[in-house]
């Protein structure tokens, strides 16, 4: 088995488990939500080790540091040794977390559909008390 100097970038990122499948991977590198040094890349480009990459998905940014390569999709495990995401990155990944939770807390969804009344008193609440003369 040959040591890896380098491997195509959308490969190292399914086999790393950012993505689920490389068409996805590649989908995500060319809409910027990759990139590589803070430049966008392609998805061909070749990656090393030592590599920054900062990744975006949905809300959540991580800054990852590639420390090892691999080719093919092995284990979770496995893919974990493939890079360390900087403390930066983790501790702001907490706090998005953390913020989200809070403004969940107060949210209750209603078990059923709201009857007229209901609507009524939601659209009163939405358009405030306006004087109508």
């Amino acid at each position: 088995m040959t040591e890896l100097t380098s491997v195509r970038l959308d490969r190292w990122l399914w086999a790393a488990r950012f993505f689920k499948t490389r068409a996805q991977a590649k989908r995500a590198i060319e809409g910027g939500k990759v990139q590589l040094r803070q430049a966008r890349t392609k998805a061909a480009k070749e990656i090393g080790v030592g590599c920054e990459l900062t990744i975006r998905r949905g809300d959540m940014i991580q800054i990852v540091n590639v420390t090892g390569l691999a080719d093919r999709r092995g284990s979770a495990t496995i893919a974990q040794t493939l890079y360390r995401e900087s403390d930066a990155s983790i501790e702001r990944r907490e706090t998005d977390r953390s913020r989200r939770k809070m403004e969940r807390a107060g949210l209750t969804v209603p078990s059923t559909r709201p009857t007229k009344r209901d609507r009524r008193e939601l659209k009163k609440l939405k358009e405030g008390n306006q004087c109508r003369a």
